[in-house]
């Protein structure tokens, strides 16, 4: 598929003008960053892990009513996306503490949270991507509170299907994180999960021995990032590894 104007470009993925109008072919880099990006190297073949990993689970949502903006994979780094209008929140649902809530509230990290736990953060890479309460979301005009409890019954319901998904291959699934975006039919307004769902975006451990198959084995200099990744998708059996073409990762200065 020829190159088109490009429309964006983030830490992960690039978004590209799309053959037909309110759509965007998204393309998944191979770049791994941490740390608002202080952290950064290159991993052959994470950009192919990603692309097929977030196919996999936005057309599982897709199949159970979850709207999400995929409409096809194009290629092994491309998809075909419906536009959206980004809502400027990361949504996070924790079901065990790790990360952020481990320091902010001194809970040891791999404990059961009593319930899923939905947190917002203001996207805004200078800033650190503040988290925000309900409040400051409806202050600022970034969600209205029918847009927040429609966000968060999105959220719950990822939760519940990929939750699901994982304890089936044996993978307790800690935390993640999603994007929501508008999207209107005619003068209709409605929610779905745009941006990506995949090891970048999910903290995922194996169930009996803890071992992170996420970012995490990046952030925390665990291991072989790729091979994390082919782990979980060998295990959902979204693609035999010899199609992954990954390699250890190239640290850049």
């Amino acid at each position: 598929m020829a190159r088109r104007k490009k429309v964006y470009e983030g830490k992960a993925k690039i978004l590209y003008e799309g053959p037909e109008p309110g759509t965007l072919v998204q393309y998944f880099k191979d770049d791994a960053t941490a740390f608002n990006a202080e952290k950064r190297a290159t991993v052959e073949g994470k950009g192919v892990l990603n692309n097929r990993l977030s196919e996999f689970f936005m057309t599982g949502l897709n199949a159970v009513g979850v709207p999400t903006h995929f409409i096809r994979r194009l290629n092994m780094r491309e998809q075909l996306i419906r536009a959206v209008e980004i809502i400027p929140l990361e949504v996070v649902v924790r079901n065990v503490a790790a990360g952020s809530i481990s320091k902010r509230l001194g809970i040891e990290e791999g404990t059961p949270l009593p319930r899923p736990i939905v947190e917002f953060y203001y996207k805004d890479d200078a800033l650190g991507d503040p988290m925000v309460s309900e409040e400051h979301i409806i202050a600022f005009g970034w969600a209205s509170q029918q847009d927040m409890d429609d966000m968060i019954s999105l959220a719950l319901r990822v939760n519940d299907f990929l939750s699901g998904l994982m304890l089936g291959v044996g993978i307790k699934l800690v935390d993640f994180k999603i994007e929501i975006g508008r999207i209107w039919d005619n003068d209709y307004m409605r929610l779905i999960i745009a941006d990506e769902i995949s090891p970048d975006s999910c903290r995922l451990w194996d169930m009996e021995t803890g071992q992170k198959l996420d970012k995490d084995v990046f952030r925390r200099d665990l291991g072989n990032l790729a091979d994390a990744y082919t782990e979980v998708a060998r295990r959902l059996g979204v693609m035999p590894q010899r199609e992954t073409g990954v390699t250890k990762p190239t640290l850049i200065n």
